[in-house]
C-alpha cells in the first residue's frame, strides 16, 4: 500500500502506557506464552504512516486473537510445524499478526528486507531470492507496496503459499489444533543486514530469543516495574527485518508488556523529525537508532516546538558509535530539553540474539581517547590528548549482561589484558545454535570451547567492551593494521563537506599493486572544488594516518548500503572493481 492510500482514522487512541497487569520481564518459555500473558494487558502496537498518522492500534489481546487466526490459515495451506515462512518485513500489524501467526503455528518466519539500497530492482529481487533459498522457504509473504515485484521473487520456488497479506488473509481459517510451543524450537530465522551474495539465516530459539529479551529488559533497559509510578514506552522506525527493530523494539517490549509506536522504515529518511515528534507526542520513554539516524535529526531539526524531557533511554547501535555526531545531536535538542545523560551505547549482533552489552544507564556516552598509531602498531589503545594529530575517540559499549561474558583475545586464543586490542567472543544463553543449515560456517563462528568468534576487534576498558572495527575491514600496509572506519572517520570529521556515511575506505590489490582506496561522495561538480576536496584528503591521509590513499570522488548517494543503513564496504569495492563508479 502506498502512503497516498493510507488513512488515519481519527477515531482511534493509542493504547495506553501502563498495561493494567503485573510487570514481568520476559520470564517465558517461548514467545506466545509471552503474548498470552501481554494479551492480558492494555499495552500494545500503535502502527503509524511516515506523516505520523496513526493507522492502527493492535493491543496485544487483539493481536493474540488476530495470531491465534493466521496461525490456522498458515496450516490450513498445508504448511507443518517447522516450516519457514519467509516475511518481507513492512512495519504495519500484517507483519505482526504473520509473524505471531507463525509462532503459534510453530512455523518458523524469516522477515526479509524492504527495498533499501540493493542495487535497483534487480539487485533487491536477487538478493531476496537468495534468502529465500537459503531457508528453504514453503511460503512467501509480499506486502501490496511491492506487490507488482512478486510473481519475478517467487518463481520457479515450490511454494505452499505465495502472495500478499491479504491473500493469505483470504484463506479459510481452519479449525486446526495449535502446537505445543518447546522452548528448545525454533523461533525464527534472522538474516544480516549485509548477506547478499551468500545470506546465511541465524537461528534463534524460542530459549535464546526469550532469555535476551529478558536480559535487555530487566538489566540493560531497567524497565519500570508495574508498583512504579512512571510507565515506560517505546518508539520505533527501526526495520522489523534487522534484529535490532525485530528483538529491540518488537519482540522485547511486548514480553514485559510494553506499549510501542511503530513507524515506516522506508519512511524515515525523509521525515526524521516524525520520529523526535511522536516521541514527544506520546511521552516515550526509550527509543534507539543508529548514529546516522541521530545525525539527520541534527541536520533537519524539528517541525515544531517539542519536549524531549521524557526520553530516558536514547540508544545508540547497530554500527560504529560516532561520538560527535552524538554530541551535535545533544547540543541541537538540549533546547528541546533532551539529556544527553539518556544517551546508551550497546554492543550485540543478530548472531547472540541482540544484545550483549549495555552502558550503565543515566550516564551518558563515554569515550576513551587513544593514540592511532600506537594502535595499529602494537596492538595497544594507548591513551592520548585530544589534540594530538593522530587521537581517535572510541566509544565504550557497556559493561556485559548477566549471565553472558565477553572476552577480547589474541590470534592463538589467549585473552588478554586491559586496552589490549584483540577479537572479540563471547558466549551466554542468547546465542544462536548456528546458521541454518550451514554446519561448516557454524563450526568456523565458534571456538573448540564453545565461544561465538563475533568477528569484531576491540579492547576492555574499566569492564567495558570497546569496539574498533571488524576483522574481515582490517587492512595491512607495511606490517601497520589500518582500519578502514578510522580513515573514514578523519575524513568525515576533518572535512565540512562530508557526512557520515559519505566515505568508504578498502584496500585492493591489481596491477598497481596493493592500495588503499577511499571512495568519497562529492555533491560539487565544478572542477575546482573537487580538486581541492581530493587535494585535501589525500593531504590528510598522509598526515594523520602515514599512508597514500586513492580518492575517488562518486556521486551524491552512490555508496552502497545495507537494509538498515550500514555502510557495505564490500559491495562497494566489488562495484569500483566492476567501474561502476566511472
Amino acid at each position: 500500500m502506498t502512503e497516498a492510500n493510507q488513512k488515519p482514522n481519527p477515531t482511534l487512541s493509542i493504547t495506553p502506557s501502563r498495561s493494567g497487569i503485573e510487570r514481568r520481564y520476559g520470564d517465558f518459555p517461548s514467545f506466545p506464552a509471552a503474548l498470552d500473558y501481554a494479551a492480558q494487558g492494555a499495552s500494545g502496537f500503535n502502527i503509524y504512516s511516515g506523516r505520523g498518522d496513526l493507522l492502527e492500534v493492535l493491543p496485544y489481546s487483539k493481536l493474540r486473537q488476530q495470531a491465534h487466526a493466521t496461525a490456522r490459515r498458515l496450516l490450513g495451506i498445508g504448511l507443518q510445524p517447522g516450516d519457514r515462512v519467509a516475511i518481507v518485513a513492512e512495519s504495519d500489524g500484517d507483519f505482526a499478526r504473520i509473524f505471531f501467526g507463525c509462532q503459534y503455528a510453530g512455523l518458523v518466519p524469516a522477515p526479509l528486507p524492504l527495498p533499501v539500497a540493493f542495487g535497483g530492482k534487480d539487485g533487491y529481487i536477487k538478493t531476496l531470492r537468495g534468502m529465500i533459498t537459503s531457508a528453504d522457504a514453503r511460503a512467501v509473504v509480499v506486502p501490496e507496496v511491492i506487490g507488482g515485484w512478486t510473481p519475478d521473487i517467487i518463481a520457479d520456488f515450490p511454494l505452499l503459499f505465495g502472495g500478499s497479506p491479504a491473500e493469505l488473509m483470504a484463506h479459510e481459517e481452519k479449525d486446526i489444533p495449535l502446537p505445543e510451543i518447546k522452548e528448545d524450537a525454533l523461533s525464527y530465522l534472522q538474516f544480516s543486514s549485509g548477506s547478499t551474495r551468500f545470506p546465511m539465516g541465524i537461528s534463534v530459539t524460542q530459549k535464546a530469543g526469550m532469555a535476551n529479551a529478558h536480559a535487555i529488559a530487566q538489566y540493560g533497559l531497567q524497565v519500570y516495574p508495574s508498583s512504579d509510578k512512571r510507565d515506560d514506552r517505546c518508539v520505533s522506525w527501526l526495520p522489523l527485518y534487522h534484529d535490532m527493530g525485530l528483538v529491540g523494539f518488537f519482540l522485547t517490549p511486548m514480553t514485559c508488556q510494553l506499549s510501542v509506536d511503530l513507524l515506516p522504515t522506508r519512511e524515515f529518511a525523509r521525515r526524521p523529525h516524525i520520529w523526535l515528534e511522536l516521541i514527544a507526542r506520546n511521552k516515550a520513554t526509550m527509543s534507539y537508532s543508529p548514529s546516522f539516524g541521530y545525525e539527520l535529526c541534527a541536520r533537519r531539526g524539528a517541525r515544531e516546538d517539542i519536549d524531549l524531557s521524557s526520553w530516558r533511554v536514547a540508544g545508540i547501535g547497530g554500527d560504529m558509535i560516532r561520538p560527535h555526531i552524538i554530541h551535535n545531536f545533544a547540543e541541537t535538542f538540549a533546547k528541546r530539553d533532551f539529556n544527553k545523560k539518556a544517551f546508551v551505547a550497546s554492543y550485540g549482533m543478530a548472531e547472540t540474539t541482540l544484545a550483549i552489552s549495555f552502558a550503565p544507564l543515566n550516564t551518558g556516552l563515554r569515550t576513551d581517547t587513544v593514540d592511532l598509531s600506537v594502535m595499529e602498531r602494537e596492538d595497544y589503545a594507548q591513551p592520548a590528548e585530544e589534540s594530538t594529530e593522530t587521537a581517535r575517540d572510541f566509544v565504550l559499549c557497556g559493561v556485559c549482561l548477566p549471565n553472558h561474558q565477553i572476552e577480547v583475545r589474541d590470534s592463538t586464543g589467549s585473552v588478554l589484558k586491559e586496552r589490549q586490542v584483540g577479537t572479540v567472543y563471547v558466549r551466554g544463553p542468547s546465542l544462536m545454535t548456528g546458521y541454518f543449515r550451514r554446519p561448516e560456517e557454524t563450526a568456523n563462528a565458534f571456538s573448540g570451547d564453545g565461544w561465538l568468534n563475533t568477528g569484531d576487534i576491540g579492547y576492555m576498558l574499566d569492564g567495558q567492551i570497546v569496539i574498533t572495527g571488524r576483522a574481515k575491514d582490517l587492512i595491512i600496509i607495511n606490517a601497520r593494521n589500518i582500519w578502514p572506519q578510522d580513515l573514514e572517520w578523519a575524513a568525515e570529521h576533518e572535512v565540512a563537506s562530508l557526512r557520515s556515511r559519505d566515505v568508504a575506505v578498502f584496500s585492493v590489490d591489481d596491477s598497481q599493486g596493493e592500495r588503499v582506496v577511499a571512495l568519497v561522495q562529492c555533491r560539487y561538480t565544478d572542477e575546482e572544488p573537487r580538486n581541492k576536496l581530493k587535494e585535501e584528503l589525500v593531504a590528510l591521509f598522509r598526515r594523520l594516518h602515514g599512508i597514500d590513499v586513492d580518492v575517488v570522488l562518486v556521486p551524491p548517494r552512490s555508496l552502497p548500503q545495507t537494509s538498515s543503513g550500514k555502510l557495505t564496504r564490500a559491495r562497494a569495492r566489488a562495484m569500483y572493481l566492476n567501474r561502476e563508479f566511472t
